[in-house]
């Protein structure tokens, strides 16, 4: 039977699946009943008995395949269960060949199916289209084993037809309408694309029926038996031989498809070799161009005709043809198996273009002789972009002179060549713009930038050949002088490029001038490493910037012992700050026109647990320039309020009084100055109106903007503000009025040349300003009995000095407080020396 019948399951089937097979059941059992009972038990022989059961037993497990079929969705094999049911029917009636059918199909739905519904649906199908076709037949032909013994060939054929379309057309119609309710389709969908081909092995399996039934009566049925051996025989023979055709169909058409597949193998490697994205190029092995794609021409800006006209070393760099001829020759020769490398072709235009060739051999079984393949890429702008960036790697790219890292190595060369030859002397010159800064700050970064690339112009133009000229950064410039005869030349060099340097430029509309300052270091064998040689011009260069700038100095051994020393100091000044070795004097405040102590300034030193006592003079520049000013000034300033307020426990009666704390340009810098000042007040619990912060002229000047804005932010917490030296700095009165001072202290170089009349009008301008402004006058450096006398004429009414009392100790101040009525004999109208008076009133104390 067709195995579509065998097909049909409720999985995932519609509703009207399941009543479907349900009806189809039962009429496959009233089928098979009506059948049983019509059958003449006269036919129940033991022929039809082994007709059955081999029927059962191979019926549908063995199929005839039909090799000259090609038909779409369609597997060319005849059932043999199909032929059984038809030889039946023409051997022993349709009763007979209904119930063959549906024990058959009954008992071969075991070996398929484990559903019951399934197992009855797949006979009753085959019972009831069989049960049609045999009474269609009945009916066009009356008896049909009698058919089969009296009709003519032409009618046994045309029933044999009908026979086969009948059962065609009654078992794919129950079996389509099944599959089309599994699956939701219509059934005519259903039936053209699963059962229109299947008719031919129905007709088929009808005239093997016929065949056998012919063969039967002419030998009968147990003869046939007996010849069914030879028959197996001839099957298995015909099926061989279905194999060595299909064997040598698949070798037809695998040979076919090779040849396509190589055809189209080609087609694909001609259309990849002329449409690659770079050059491709067939090459002899004497080099001429045997075939060149688009993209080849494209590179080298030829034809395809020009290319092949010539051969590939009449494009390629006279230099790279070595290496590549050579490597060429061992791809030939087997050496290696390809070869790649950049070199350089001539352009049609003239110019020369970079490239990546990659050569290997061709294999082509039809070349009589070996071919190459070239694989070439543009990579000029790759190539550029390298040079590019190595040259951005050794040059600076504001001023495109060397950086510090091509400088260096020029200086390595330099070093080595005057460690193999006594006979070669050079030179570093270390050189740095003075004034860059405010002139940076004042025209702004653009214009600095353009004066930076001016004095690089112009340092080159003081070079000779073989001279190197570098930026180490910032306005940081270096020279190499080599082959120099003596130091002569190096200054001679220094002394030029000053003088070039110093001629006037104009930035921007503003005409500017600049000076240097230069740092000369000379080679000799002492030296062990080129970098010393380089630090060591540093260090002449910032002592020529000491010394007043613009000017050059060489360096010495003297200067190497500074710099050590300074760098041990820096060391023991961090150590400092770890081990807390500072400690605070205090130096009185004096109101001059109420002769008591106004309050003291907290002065910061540092004892050294080796060199004793160091002068703030020395330290406190030091700790600016490193930074470390910004732990030691909170130190200082958390110090002072901590002792102010342990005084004003201590003696209640004589306050109140305030401590002044300098605050120095770093400090004053700081982004959290206002918050470390609140974290002090908050730790010590200091009334912030005892509290004054001294600021110089200097660090206020910088940005001056931000500075009020500084300034505003630490008077709303209620401290008050003063000017130190003022009058010393940078010129401030245009903006003295914006700054929310309270106090102006006059610098002691005024105080102790006031007997001098222009001192004396200073002081007087100073005084008259701050009364003009609101502000309070404190006078530092008092030291004698006439200078007190002559600031109170001028109505100054604070002063601080040696004459009062040297910076005390917390001790000594605490009874400066105590004893303040001391301070009286101090304003006495008899003059004394006042180093006299001084050591008696310490004594007293």
């Amino acid at each position: 039977m067709p195995t579509e019948a065998k097909a049909v399951s409720s999985v995932n089937s519609s509703p009207l699946l399941k009543p479907y097979m349900w009806l189809v059941a039962v009429g496959g059992v009233a089928v098979a009943v009506f059948s049983g009972i019509r059958f003449p038990h006269a036919q129940l022989t033991l022929d039809y008995v082994i007709l059955l059961l081999i029927a059962i037993a191979i019926g549908s497990r063995v199929s005839i395949r039909l090799p000259a079929l090609r038909i779409p969705a369609f597997n060319s094999e005849v059932s043999l269960s199909d032929t059984f049911v038809f030889l039946s029917l023409l051997l022993f009636g349709g009763e007979a060949a209904i119930l063959l059918a549906a024990i058959e199909a009954f008992v071969t739905s075991f070996r398929l199916t484990k559903k019951n519904l399934t197992r009855a649906f797949n006979a009753a199908a085959i019972a009831i289209s069989t049960f049609l076709t045999v009474w269609a037949l009945r009916y066009k032909f009356g008896s049909i084993t009698e058919l089969v013994q009296q009709a003519s060939l032409a009618q046994l054929l045309m029933a044999v037809c009908l026979m086969a379309m009948l059962q065609y057309f009654f078992n794919s119609g129950l079996v389509s309408t099944g599959m089309a309710l599994r699956f939701g389709t219509p059934i005519w969908d259903t039936w053209k694309k699963y059962y229109l081909w299947t008719l031919i092995p129905y007709l088929v399996g009808a005239c093997t029926a016929v065949i056998t039934v012919k063969l039967i009566h002419e030998i009968g049925f147990y003869g046939f038996l007996i010849v069914a051996p030879v028959l197996v025989i001839l099957y298995y023979i015909y099926t061989m031989y279905l194999k060595d055709i299909e064997t040598s169909s698949r070798n037809a058409e695998a040979a076919a498809q090779n040849a396509a597949e190589l055809q189209e193998s080609e087609e694909r490697f001609r259309s990849a070799f002329d449409n690659a994205p770079i050059g491709m190029a067939l090459v002899a092995p004497d080099g001429r161009w045997l075939r060149v794609n688009r993209a080849l021409c494209q590179i080298g800006g030829y034809t395809e005709e020009e290319l092949l006209e010539v051969n590939y070393q009449a494009v390629t760099h006279p230099s790279h043809l070595g290496t590549l001829t050579s490597n060429i020759e061992q791809v030939l020769a087997g050496k290696i198996p390809s070869y790649q490398m950049e070199n350089r072709y001539y352009h049609r235009l003239g110019h020369e273009v970079w490239v990546l060739v990659g050569v290997s051999l061709a294999r082509e079984r039809s070349a009589h002789e070996p071919r190459l393949i070239f694989q070439i890429q543009d990579i000029t702008d790759r190539k550029r972009a390298e040079e590019k960036l190595l040259h951005e790697a050794f040059h600076d790219t504001l001023t495109q002179l060397p950086n510090r890292t091509m400088f260096m190595d020029h200086l390595k060369l330099a070093f080595e060549r005057a460690k193999r030859s006594t006979q070669h002397l050079f030179a570093v010159l270390f050189i740095d713009l003075d004034r860059f800064k405010i002139i940076n700050d004042s025209l702004g970064h653009a214009l600095g930038d353009q004066l930076l690339i001016e004095v690089s112009n112009r340092l080159q133009r003081c070079l000779r050949p073989g001279d190197t000229a570098a930026r180490l950064g910032g306005d940081e410039f270096t020279l190499l002088l080599e082959d120099i005869q003596d130091i002569k030349e190096a200054i001679l060099m220094a002394e030029r490029i000053q003088t070039e340097v110093s001629k006037p430029c104009t930035l921007g509309g503003h005409e500017t001038f600049t000076t240097v300052s230069i740092g000369i270091a000379i080679y000799s064998p002492a030296y062990q490493q080129p970098e010393d040689l380089l630090r060591d011009a540093d260090t002449a260069m910032y002592r020529a910037k000491s010394a007043g700038k613009a000017q050059h100095i060489i360096f010495d051994s003297e200067m190497h012992a500074q710099v050590l020393n300074r760098m041990k100091l820096e060391a023991d000044l961090r150590r400092g700050v770890e081990r807390q070795e500072f400690f605070l004097l205090y130096q009185p405040i004096v109101s001059l026109h109420t002769e008591r102590l106004a309050g003291f300034e907290a002065l910061v030193r540092w004892r050294h647990p080796e060199r004793g006592f160091v002068s703030p003079t020395e330290f406190i520049p030091l700790a600016e320039e490193t930074g470390l000013i910004v732990p030691i000034g909170h130190w200082v300033m958390q110090e002072a309020c901590r002792q102010l307020k342990e005084w004003q426990k201590s003696y209640p009666d004589s306050f109140p009084l305030y401590v002044s704390v300098n605050l120095s340009c770093r400090q004053f810098m700081q982004p959290n100055l206002i918050r470390q000042i609140e974290s002090v007040l908050e730790e010590t619990d200091m009334d912030p109106r005892y509290l004054k912060l001294e600021l110089t002229e200097s660090a206020v000047m910088d940005n001056v903007e931000a500075a009020i804005k500084q300034l505003q932010e630490i008077r709303d917490l209620g401290i008050k503000l003063s000017m130190d030296d003022f009058g010393t700095g940078y010129s401030s009165l245009s903006y003295l009025h914006r700054f929310p001072l309270n106090t102006l202290k006059i610098d002691r170089s005024f105080v102790m040349q006031i007997n001098n009349r222009e001192n004396l009008e200073i002081v007087r301008t100073i005084i008259g300003l701050a009364r003009s402004l609101g502000l309070e006058v404190v006078a530092e450096g008092v030291e004698t009995f006439v200078q007190l006398t002559q600031l109170r004429d001028l109505t100054c009414e604070y002063g601080q000095g040696y004459y009062f009392a040297k910076p005390l100790d917390k001790e000594t101040a605490g009874i400066f407080i105590w004893d303040t009525k001391r301070l009286a004999t101090l304003f006495s109208p008899v003059p004394k020396d006042s180093p006299q008076v001084l050591n008696t009133v310490v004594s007293v104390l």
